[in-house]
């Protein structure tokens, strides 16, 4: 009977160990990065604006993340039309990310990932930053207005890993001076 229950034992063990091993391998070792072929640019708009072309940045901001669950810098200021090329470092010894939209989005999209927090995403408003690693984000700010950015994993958007940006509007170019007729007196 002993022999019995060692040999189903050792079975179930080995079953076990297999499927397991089948798992990781079909999983891979790999870092989970954005594709490395060019991929042509989305003209898909969002409130925050659309994905920028490299080329046509102005700005570069490098933005560090840590396990304190903070962003430095936590707030940015740039010009509607700018395009900025984000270069997001996480300092930290566990995964953040980057995520830029409004207010409601980023509270709606951290509830999602509390249910569902192995979901996997790629948009190119997110950079997911595995420790010690740096990925790239170029957004293009179209509209006017105050947008965030925050790290959704599950936790850290609660904790405060959250950000500001504000979007100043373009001003009103300055009313033409009279020219011609309208400058003579009658």
């Amino acid at each position: 009977m002993k022999r019995r229950i060692s040999s189903v034992a050792a079975l179930l063990l080995t079953a076990i160990s297999a499927l397991y091993l089948g798992v990781a391998a079909a999983h891979g070792t790999e870092d989970h990065k954005k594709p490395t072929t060019k991929k042509a640019i989305s003209k898909d708009e969002h409130p925050w604006g659309r994905e920028g072309d490299p080329k046509k940045a102005v700005r570069t901001v490098e933005v560090d993340m840590s396990d304190a669950m903070r962003f430095t810098p936590d707030k940015l200021e740039v010009k509607q039309g700018d395009t900025v090329k984000f270069v997001v470092k996480n300092r930290g010894k566990v995964m953040h990310e980057m995520v830029i939209g409004t207010e409601k989005e980023l509270k709606a999209h951290a509830e999602m990932m509390k249910k569902h927090p192995g979901m996997e995403h790629e948009e190119p408003y997110m950079a997911h930053v595995s420790p010690g690693k740096k990925e790239e984000i170029v957004w293009q700010f179209t509209k006017p207005g105050d947008f965030m950015f925050g790290c959704l994993i599950p936790g850290h958007f609660e904790a405060g890993m959250v950000g500001k940006i504000t979007v100043a509007a373009l001003s009103a170019k300055p009313a033409a001076k009279a020219e011609g007729h309208a400058r003579h007196k009658h």
